[in-house]
């Protein structure tokens, strides 16, 4: 019953601030929740994707090939991006799974990254550049074999409807970045 109450209390504190709520501000919400241009450009890129990916462990190692699939999904009418990944590294089994949003409010694309490799998240941010058709985002992600926080760099060139080229960047042992991934992604048929 306590529980109920306090459910209520909520509500009703909410309702009161809705209701206090000027058309202004009303319509910010309404903007910051409708999704828009950028949002159906986002869901240009749903489906089913095979991926032929190429991973360098370090500047002067040689790359190791690899092949993989994703699926692209918008989910809650429209605003995100589910995107479940397959394939293998280093002869074991991989699964990722990401979650592409753009923030109508900050203009700000942000995008959260989990796999089977590791138990933490990958939270990156950044922009389109339009003229380029590339969406580039970077953030922090814990280096476990260091224990440091490491600046990640990702980009995602999209070059026709049909293929797209995700390469990802991260510091050498110089400091210095270096692509140590690279999926060139083709839409199945």
């Amino acid at each position: 019953m306590k529980r109920i109450l306090l459910a209520l209390g909520a509500f009703l504190m909410l309702s009161g601030a809705a209701q206090a709520q000027t058309e202004d501000e009303m319509k910010k919400w309404m903007d910051y929740m409708t999704p828009g241009d950028i949002h159906k450009m986002i869901a240009s890129w749903d489906g089913d994707w095979t991926g032929d990916i190429i991973t360098w462990m370090a500047p002067d190692a040689p790359p190791s090939n690899s092949t993989g699939s994703c699926t692209n999904k918008m989910i809650m009418g429209g605003r995100y991006q589910l995107g479940n990944f397959d394939g293998s590294f280093s002869g074991m089994p991989f699964q990722g799974m990401s979650l592409l949003a753009y923030d109508n409010s900050k203009k700000v694309f942000e995008s959260i990254w989990i796999d089977n490799m590791g138990t933490g998240v990958m939270h990156l941010k950044g922009t389109w550049n339009d003229a380029t058709k590339t969406l580039t985002l970077t953030g922090p992600m814990l280096e476990p074999t260091s224990g440091k926080e490491i600046t990640m760099k990702e980009t995602l060139q999209i070059v026709d409807a049909n293929t797209q080229v995700m390469s990802m960047y991260a510091p050498g042992p110089d400091g210095k970045e270096f692509k140590n991934m690279q999926i060139t992604f083709k839409r199945k048929k």
